[in-house]
């Protein structure tokens, strides 16, 4: 049986494999098809999983593609899905997200001085920078924290408004 493969089906297949999301770099390295050819797949592919009756999708998180379950889907599946960050570092992290750039001293006057632990693994995790700045240190998000949340933008303003609308409360203004 000598079947056809498609572009657009190698692509889909390396989202789906890598389990996270992936660079047009990456997806080239790791099937030899140029930027172009996976460039409009990618679009062929987020076209395709909008237009179908599915619980999955591609979508563009940042400056990379992943194949996920969709939002509306999650809820009923998240315990399945193995944990990259433990739940008692969420919080700490949200607020990061929602209030960045913030000083590190003002994150523990909310939250305890369990803040500092929870930093060192949110950087260590690669989620999380930290800047000195005299006796404390400034906090914000990586480039990682859009693509491992599925948030198409990188952009400090946004986040926190996206964060805002999941978690439902008004914006600082």
């Amino acid at each position: 049986m000598n079947e056809q493969v498609s572009d657009s089906r190698v692509v889909e297949a390396a989202l789906f494999s890598a389990g996270r999301p992936l660079t047009i770099n990456e997806i080239k390295d790791a099937t030899g098809l140029s930027e172009n050819v996976i460039a409009d797949s990618l679009e062929k592919l987020i076209t395709e999983y909008n237009e179908r009756d599915t619980a999955l999708e591609v979508s563009k998180a940042g400056e990379k593609y992943v194949m996920q379950v969709k939002t509306g889907f999650a809820k009923h599946v998240v315990s399945l899905a193995p944990k990259e960050i433990p739940d008692r570092l969420l919080k700490t992290l949200a607020l990061i997200g929602y209030h960045q750039p913030v000083k590190q001293v003002d994150l523990m006057r909310m939250l305890g001085a369990k803040v500092y632990e929870h930093v060192h693994e949110l950087n260590e995790i690669g989620l999380v920078h930290a800047k000195k700045d005299g006796r404390t240190k400034i906090l914000t998000t990586t480039k990682r924290f859009p693509e491992y949340f599925g948030i198409n933008t990188a952009d400090r303003k946004k986040i926190s408004e996206w964060l805002a609308k999941k978690a439902g409360v008004k914006m600082k203004l």
